[in-house]
């Protein structure tokens, strides 16, 4: 069996200790579209993303690719009773919730665990899951993520929960638009994740897709942004969390449509696309989102 939940479920992930700068948090707020507007070189507000000094701030998401940031080789995929491949493999969803403010750089260490492993039929599902911990035992950031692993399952294994979040019934308190630049996948892949998936055509088209895909936590990250733009008046630090189920892909060129609802204590939202591409027009992107509030 290539899955082994027997192997798989508490297998320890190892520990990863790293560092950042405000060179890096710069780099991934421009990988995820900051700055790119009419006008945000001007923007007070703009500029809390893409100017270093003491107005810098980190937005959550940034957590869960600070430990691989410096990273330059493909992702690996040793994962302990799991014998799969890039090729097989997309993300299926993300959450972090951060326990303070992220510093603009540090030191950390991030332990991981695989958590779970769910059996749905023609594919399977990974979960792992680990806190960023600083040198003098804080913690800074929890991380929780799925992959989804296409051929695989069908073992009789546990198929695990859904939990589909309600969009309200009704007109949203953010509606706002980002246009994917061509080269955005080139230029997040320097974040830190660089599956050929994201930059190699021959590769995608072998992997099922007709060109290179934007990586799915470049997409996470901008409709975050978005929604911390259009709801918190750019405010990263009240945001304690956000979490997502990626649900399509996105293609450099195409725009994604986010929309967001202000709930008690949280915000709701979901994205998809808004292209010229008439087949393309209203396709998923990023579902059952949500950003917790500090």
């Amino acid at each position: 069996m290539p899955i082994d939940p027997s192997v798989a479920i508490g297998a320890d992930l190892g520990a990863t200790e790293f560092s950042w700068s405000e060179s890096d948090v710069l780099l991934y707020h421009l990988g995820i579209g900051a700055g790119s507007r009419a006008g945000d070189n001007l923007s007070p507000q703009a500029l809390r993303y893409t100017l270093d000094g003491p107005g810098l701030q980190v937005l959550p998401s940034f957590g869960v690719v600070a430990p691989t940031f410096h990273m330059t080789d493909p992702p690996p995929l040793d994962l302990p009773g799991c014998d799969i491949n890039l090729a097989q493999v997309v993300h299926g969803s993300q959450s972090v919730t951060v326990h303070r403010p992220l510093p603009t750089s540090g030191t950390a260490t991030l332990r991981k665990k695989i958590s779970d492993v769910w059996d749905k039929g023609k594919a399977a599902v990974i979960w792992d899951e680990g806190t960023a911990v600083s040198p003098d035992g804080e913690e800074l950031w929890t991380v929780r993520s799925s992959i989804f692993v296409k051929g695989e399952g069908g073992w009789g294994g546990d198929r695990g929960t859904s939990t589909k979040v309600e969009l309200p019934d009704r007109e949203p308190d953010c509606l706002t638009t980002y246009d994917v630049t061509p080269q955005q996948a080139m230029l997040y892949r320097l974040c830190g994740d660089r599956n050929p998936l994201h930059a190699d055509p021959d590769f995608a088209k072998a992997a099922g897709f007709p060109a290179p895909i934007l990586h799915g936590l470049c997409s996470f990250g901008i409709v975050l942004r978005e929604l911390t733009d259009g709801l918190l008046d750019g405010d990263a630090t009240a945001v304690r969390g956000f979490g997502g189920r990626f649900a399509g892909v996105v293609f450099p060129g195409e725009t994604i449509r986010v929309r967001g609802w202000r709930e008690a204590g949280r915000v709701v939202a979901a994205a998809d696309i808004a292209s010229p591409r008439e087949e393309r027009d209203g396709s998923p992107v990023l579902a059952d989102c949500v950003l917790d509030l500090a």
